[in-house]
């Protein structure tokens, strides 16, 4: 697999971003491991640290193993005042996870994030590519158990 990816790049320390971005969603569990971190920085040339501290600064990198299904709740103001707190409390509940865990099937990480750009939705939730705004507790319900449908 590492292969194929950094095949696409030319070993330069401008495309790191690009290289985790694509190990870590062919990652069945949607992360990237200390083993990859050697593994980029020999190709790159550059030092793990360097690479630790990318993975660490942003938030859609994650170094732990994640679900299959990785649940961002927007925290931003206008969800929070719309009822993302509620939300979280719902999901947290729903799952039998707090943020940042995974669920014992694997189906589900929950995270929260800054914003996701759709306010005018508040409060909204993205699972893995999918945005669901207007969030209400029977809707979560309902979206939670779609993907637990098989979706």
């Amino acid at each position: 697999m590492y292969e194929q990816i950094f095949g696409k790049y030319t070993p330069e320390k401008e495309n790191l971003i690009y290289i985790l971005h694509e190990i870590q969603d062919s990652d069945p569990q949607h992360y990237i491991s200390e083993e990859t971190v050697h593994l980029v920085a020999d190709y790159l040339n550059i030092q793990p640290a360097h690479i630790f501290g990318v993975l660490t600064f942003y938030t859609m990198f994650s170094t732990k193993p994640r679900g299959k299904n990785i649940i961002r709740l927007c925290e931003s103001p206008p969800c929070f005042h719309r009822g993302s707190e509620k939300m979280l409390l719902k999901l947290a509940e729903m799952l039998k996870v707090k943020i940042g865990e995974t669920t014992a099937d694997g189906l589900f990480t929950l995270e929260l994030c800054a914003c996701l750009g759709v306010c005018g939705n508040a409060p909204v939730m993205m699972i893995n590519d999918d945005v669901y705004g207007n969030l209400t507790e029977e809707k979560l319900e309902s979206i939670i158990n779609s993907y637990k449908g098989g979706k």
